[in-house]
């Protein structure tokens, strides 16, 4: 797919309610993508059967995620492909086989209307949902000559109860090296507690855009987790945004620099 820079990108649900993912075409190789970019749930699914607390909980969508990388995909000129479904309706980084893709539950939330889904209603859900950002994040990486994968998510600082030290998590699966170049070059980028693979890590079936749309080309590719209480004002996320994109363009300097040597 061909797209001036800039440019924003729908695709429309069958129904015309709602879009599925959005893409904005930036200028350089960098491809940020944010798959729990949104809270929205479409009206044919009855809000999923869920109170409006729990439809704008973190349980629906990464808050906070999405302004920080939009404000990125501005600093990096780079590319944004985000999804704009919540992931309680399916959670596009994830395979239709996981068992999370469609949660009956998330942490503490039961979601009714994920309940006992038949073969044929979860099939159409991957088609639906989950077909289509595949598709739109492959074109996105298929137009740059040498693309990095950058994905943004945020997670809570507490979960069952307990609290989260980790304030920003590097997350990656058999390829390390834009990872490590991050975490060698933290201490002059961040003072945050930045841990690898936490709160979570590829072992928690976190990494599957990567392991999709990165390993099998050799991309350079990093999973970033923000904790949501540090980026729950504009100025926040600003902040955020700013030292993100100035840590993850030095450390892509030197992750192609090393591969070069």
């Amino acid at each position: 797919m061909l797209m001036k820079l800039g440019v924003r990108v729908q695709q429309i649900l069958p129904s015309g309610q709602g879009v599925v993912v959005n893409t904005v075409r930036g200028a350089s190789d960098v491809v940020l993508v944010c798959e729990h970019a949104s809270a929205y749930i479409p009206p044919a699914l009855n809000n999923l059967g869920l109170r409006e607390q729990d439809r704008l909980s973190h349980a629906a969508w990464d808050i906070g995620a999405l302004a920080v990388a939009e404000r990125m995909a501005r600093i990096m000129d780079a590319t944004l492909v985000s999804g704009a479904v919540s992931r309680l309706v399916y959670d596009c980084n994830r395979p239709p086989d996981a068992p999370d893709a469609m949660p009956e539950r998330s942490e503490r939330i039961a979601v009714p209307g994920n309940v006992g889904l038949s073969a044929s209603a979860r099939a159409e859900r991957v088609a639906t949902y989950y077909q289509p950002f595949r598709q739109a994040l492959g074109d996105a990486i298929s137009a740059c000559a040498k693309p990095a994968i950058v994905t943004i998510h945020s997670f809570t600082p507490l979960y069952h109860g307990k609290p989260r030290e980790v304030e920003i998590g590097l997350l990656h699966d058999s390829d390390s090296r834009l990872a490590d170049a991050m975490l060698a070059l933290a201490p002059g980028h961040t003072v945050m507690n930045t841990q690898r693979n936490a709160p979570y890590g590829p072992e928690d079936g976190v990494t599957h855009t990567l392991k999709e749309h990165a390993l099998p080309g050799g991309h350079l590719n990093v999973m970033i987790e923000v904790r949501n209480d540090l980026i729950a004002t504009k100025g926040q996320q600003d902040l955020m945004a700013e030292m993100l994109s100035d840590w993850t363009s030095a450390a892509l300097e030197k992750a192609r620099g090393d591969h070069d040597a």
